[in-house]
């Protein structure tokens, strides 16, 4: 299908403004430094977006990215992401879904699809083997998610992968999200940069191959895979418990952000866990066609107060940012505000982080009653919650205003609300906290895309678990030669946890796998059949590292430094409430030294955070 082993071998262009529709041809050359994902994405970002380009006008480009791994029949295969210049940081942008579409995508016969210009009218964005069409999305527009993809079933497209985004994203809600039916690709805003394009929906059907170089190594490569994953004994906890199956541990472990991170554990995992599984778990699901794990959650309420149909979803970070995050007890609750967020198109770590927000803003007598409008925003109240998800997705009344994100939240709110607005970046805090391991607190500070646990890695596994991911042999330190507690000298370990966590998103993968112990070894066997290029795992690190670096020259071109790497007070400081109410050890310290001990580790200059010469040369980047 195009010139490269195991690609479709094209780019898809497409100006909307102009419905000009183009294709080109990667080059080995360009692509191997970057191999594919959101690593040849920012090849492409940085190489053709200008510094301080408006992330919601026309010239932000928008790229559907696969991996050269991307395909069903890998471990965690299932993947497609998505990347831009984020309107809710005005940084790095990357967002995964797990769904079959990025595989149909490369059997369309394309591995990017590049977005530019704007729309001048709801589009339907159609690629059908090779070729692409813009169609009106009028009959689309200002429905949820779930009418969308009815309606595009309707009309004919029901053969067809289809994503689209909700009113959030029509909105523009700053953490709108890009929906691939309930399974959502969030954080950052990608669904408001397409809303800002009016692209309502894109559909894909292919019919084609990607071919690999050595069919048979690349078979016997994949089962090998699949064999770890099979024999692995944390397979079965995703398979049974999924996500969820965290919750009561993390929140005695004191990796629980409590009460808008007033606390890091709430003393209530256990009771909630429970609800969960007896009432509101229906089944579990893999997100895409062929995964072996299946840690994908059917979720619903049968009845009462907050019946919600059956869906997917119920993940823990929803359900976290929807229970501890305002210490409301009602599950039920919680499972359907995340079911309003997926039908809606907003991002569920950052409006359960915003409602927090809201109502510690409440408690402190920060807010007018023109925002509050007679709701009762004390902490703990469930009937509240719905109403706000809505007045968020779209903007009405106070919801207009954490619509933006905490971090412009407060700067209109004032009265010292700057201060417990938890973000690094603009993106607002996940449900893992770094009062539990102390890498996680740099991780936060330092990811490209903001204060995410995911993207690179949730390093509490190696600094409080103890899991080292299969990457001794790459030069990470044994985990347990540490206390989860301890603060210096972990900046080589988290470089290398942060470069094997870019892998995936790289290879077009699932990254928990490398928690069933899919490493760097495997992926370099898969790829290397694959392609016919003989590729080791230490050249996988060092592609990793050098998308690493490519993506922080993006950020650093935005004006970010050093001080956009700080962690907020409230996450460093000791817990107010809770099992380790007042513990100073399980506090952050000395940010600033373990950002110097990072900071070496990285080749990063002390005093700005930019990759030094030496760096960039060493990486191919000068």
């Amino acid at each position: 299908m195009g010139m490269l082993a195991g690609y479709a071998g094209k780019i898809l262009r497409v100006d909307l403004s102009s419905g000009a529709v183009s294709t080109e041809l990667p080059t080995e050359e360009k692509l191997r430094p970057f191999l594919g994902g959101t690593g040849y994405a920012a090849r492409i970002l940085y190489d053709e977006l200008e510094a301080g380009t408006d992330p919601l006008g026309p010239d932000n480009l928008f790229i559907l990215a696969t991996g050269p791994l991307t395909d069903n029949l890998v471990p965690g295969g299932g993947s497609l992401s998505f990347c831009c210049k984020s309107p809710l940081t005005g940084g790095w942008a990357e967002a995964r879904v797990g769904c079959d579409m990025g595989g149909t995508l490369k059997k369309a016969g394309y591995d990017f699809v590049v977005l530019s210009g704007r729309a001048e009218r709801p589009v339907h964005l159609v690629i059908t083997d090779g070729r692409a069409e813009l169609e009106s999305a009028e009959h689309l527009k200002g429905r949820t998610v779930l009418e969308k993809n009815a309606l595009l079933k309707e009309s004919g497209y029901s053969e067809y992968d289809s994503l689209v985004i909700g009113p959030g994203g029509e909105r523009l809600v700053l953490f709108a999200s890009v929906m691939v039916g309930h399974r959502a690709a969030g954080r950052v805003g990608c669904g408001a940069v397409l809303g800002s394009k009016n692209v309502l929906a894109v559909s894909v059907k292919g019919s084609g191959k990607v071919v690999p170089a050595d069919a048979a190594g690349y078979m016997k490569a994949v089962r090998e895979a699949h064999r770890i994953v099979k024999e692995s004994p944390n397979t079965y906890g995703f398979t049974e418990l999924g996500t969820m199956g965290g919750y009561e541990a993390c929140d005695a472990m004191g990796d629980l952000p409590t009460k808008n991170w007033q606390s890091n554990s709430w003393g209530k995992g256990a009771q909630i866990a429970s609800h969960f599984v007896e009432e509101n778990f229906t089944g579990g699901t893999g997100c895409y066609k062929g995964c072996p794990m299946k840690c994908g959650r059917k979720v619903h309420v049968k009845d009462g107060k907050w019946k919600t149909p059956e869906h997917d979803g119920g993940e823990y970070e929803t359900i976290g940012s929807f229970t501890a995050y305002m210490l409301n007890e009602d599950v039920d609750c919680a499972v359907h505000c995340g079911y309003l967020c997926n039908e809606l198109g907003i991002d569920t770590i950052s409006t359960g982080g915003a409602i927090g927000f809201l109502m510690e803003c409440a408690e402190k007598g920060l807010l007018t009653p023109e925002m509050t409008r007679g709701l009762d925003l004390s902490w703990g109240n469930a009937s509240v919650l719905p109403k706000l998800v809505r007045m968020i997705a779209l903007r009405e009344g106070v919801g207009d205003i954490l619509a933006d994100g905490v971090r412009r939240a407060a700067e209109r709110i004032g009265g010292g609300s700057e201060a417990f607005a938890v973000h690094v970046k603009g993106l607002e805090g996940p449900c893992h906290d770094p009062r539990a391991a102390k890498t996680l607190g740099v991780s936060y500070g330092t990811g490209n895309r903001g204060m995410c646990h995911i993207h690179p890695l949730e390093t509490v596994a190696y600094d409080a678990s103890k899991f080292d991911f299969g990457l001794r042999p790459f030069g990470l330190q044994d985990p347990e030669e540490f206390h989860r507690w301890e603060e210096r000298g972990k900046g080589t370990a988290l470089r290398i946890l942060q470069d094997a966590g870019m892998l995936p998103e790289i290879l077009g993968t699932c990254k928990f796998y490398m928690y069933v112990g899919i490493t760097p070894r495997e992926y370099a066997e898969m790829l290397s059949a694959l392609t016919g290029w003989s590729i080791t795992g230490e050249e996988l690190m060092e592609t990793a590292e050098r998308a690493t670096n490519l993506q922080r020259l993006f950020n650093i071109r935005e004006g970010f430094s050093r001080e956009d790497d700080l962690l907020p007070e409230r996450v460093r400081s000791a817990p107010a409430f809770g099992t380790y109410a007042g513990n100073e050890e399980c506090s952050v310290r000395d940010f600033d030294g373990m950002l110097d001990d990072y900071y070496e580790a990285r080749g990063w200059d002390r005093a700005t955070g930019a990759p030094t010469r030496e760096t960039l040369v060493r990486l191919g980047l000068a």
